[in-house]
């Protein structure tokens, strides 16, 4: 296993490959020693290896003398709002969200329902590099004990939000974590649900847990098919949602964020919408004029949900489908964004292609350049300096996450890869001619920089 942990949301990797259950026992020794032996829920997705990865989390939380809860075959909102109502300390997901089967993972959040940030995380990579474990002795050992609390996280999206239609809908779970809860919230709210791929199961039989326009073309048919309002799918852990209109289309994902933020921003006549660097300007479009204010983070749901937090913003969410909504919690929800989705288009009179339509669709442009991993940062701290003065007006310079320079009509985003040699553009503008004139000369500039420092 690498040095590095974590990733942009949680740890992530290859069961007994680079994540051994010898590795899961010292990141729950590592939890139990953060929180001084604090109280930890645990919940899981429907992967075959979560049982493996849970009682190897519990045998490392017990020995540093915490006390677990598991709360069964949940999605990751759910667990992150129990933490909550628990008064536990620490939660913690057993997830690998949209990846393969092969994969599982671990997301960490607090009883706030944040997840844990960077110095928490650098706090948990310390112990492990440094085998600072505290143990506790024999007597006072840990003690673990199951309960389903699932109940209360029903509760409180039936108890705040009340649907006056009955929606005729077609829910996806993917055979993943929302396969029991979704339909059910669902249909308890007055909604007629079909469900598609609603079996639990860890191999993921019926589509893949990434919900992309491949594996969503069933849904799209079903939707079609059976004369539905609309079309929900879920990724793996429950924390994004994807939609399909009535006609069978898939929403645009940055379009349908712009049109709820705004939606959000009419009804609390103005206030703060937070996304990340990467998500469409269609979003400033549509809130700026109704008195809205977006603040941009780096890309993954833990840098927006602390931004959400820190700016009290009403509400955040990026284009992957991972909304969230502070008055709730802070955690992406898939299930509590669609309902809400549901009671907005309901607020407006409106079908799903109706609300979506009133976001305007601007072209994106992606590159991906070679550039070798030792060379990666240099070539982006030169283009700090160099990739300005390829453009005649740069209204606004972002360096939080790579560099976005917002130009007339248009921006254009470069960060190198995470996992892979390349360094990544993308563009987008008002018109496709005004596109492909930054992309030419963002490639232009970053294929020269790379150029020269790896001489």
């Amino acid at each position: 296993m690498q040095h590095k942990l974590f990733g942009t949301s949680g740890i992530r990797a290859i069961i007994n490959k680079q994540l051994t259950p010898e590795h899961i026992v010292k990141i729950g020794l590592a939890v139990a020693t953060t929180t001084n032996k604090g109280t930890i829920t645990i919940a899981h997705d429907t992967r075959t290896t979560s049982p493996m990865i849970q009682h190897s989390l519990i045998a490392g939380l017990n020995a540093g003398g915490s006390n677990t809860t598991t709360l069964g075959l949940l999605p990751t909102p759910a667990l992150a709002y129990l933490t909550h109502e628990l008064k536990a300390d620490t939660g913690i997901m057993i997830t690998a969200s949209h990846n393969p089967p092969q994969y599982n993972g671990i997301k960490l959040y607090n009883q706030d329902t944040t997840a844990y940030d960077e110095k928490q995380q650098n706090q948990i990579e310390n112990i492990i590099e440094h085998n600072a474990f505290k143990r506790a002795p024999w007597q006072n050992v840990g003690t673990t004990k199951s309960a389903d609390e699932s109940n209360r996280y029903l509760q409180m999206i039936q108890k705040s939000i009340k649907l006056k239609k009955q929606w005729k809908i077609v829910v996806d779970p993917g055979c993943g974590a929302t396969s029991r809860i979704a339909p059910l919230l669902l249909r308890t709210l007055g909604c007629k649900v079909t469900a598609i791929n609603a079996q639990p199961n860890g191999f993921f039989p019926g589509r893949s847990p990434e919900p992309t326009a491949q594996s969503l073309q069933p849904l799209c048919q079903t939707v079609k098919h059976l004369h539905a309002d609309l079309g929900i799918a879920y990724d793996g852990d429950g924390d994004r949602m994807v939609l399909v209109d009535e006609n069978g289309m898939l929403t645009p994902l940055d379009q349908i964020l712009a049109a709820y933020a705004s939606h959000v921003v009419r009804k609390q006549k103005g206030g703060i919408i937070v996304t990340n660097i990467e998500a469409s300007m269609c979003i400033e479009k549509m809130t700026e004029a109704y008195g809205g204010k977006v603040v941009r983070t780096r890309v993954g749901d833990v840098y927006v949900a602390a931004a959400v937090k820190q700016y009290k913003a009403i509400f955040g969410g990026e284009p992957c489908g991972a909304w969230i909504h502070p008055q709730f919690h802070y955690c992406p929800d898939g299930i509590l964004s669609s309902v809400l989705l549901l009671r907005a288009l309901e607020e407006e009179n409106r079908s799903l292609s109706s609300f979506v339509s009133q976001a305007p669709l601007y072209p994106t442009l992606r590159r991906n350049l070679t550039c070798p991993e030792q060379n990666k940062s240099t070539v982006m701290k030169k283009l700090e300096n160099t990739l300005p003065t390829a453009f005649s007006q740069v209204r606004e310079k972002v360096t939080i996450d790579g560099i976005r320079l917002t130009l007339e009509n248009g921006w254009i985003l470069v960060r190198p890869s995470g996992t892979e040699p390349l360094i990544r553009i993308t563009v987008e503008a008002d018109s496709k001619e005004r596109a492909r004139e930054i992309m030419e000369k963002g490639v232009k500039t970053v294929e020269k920089t790379i150029k020269e420092t790896v001489r």
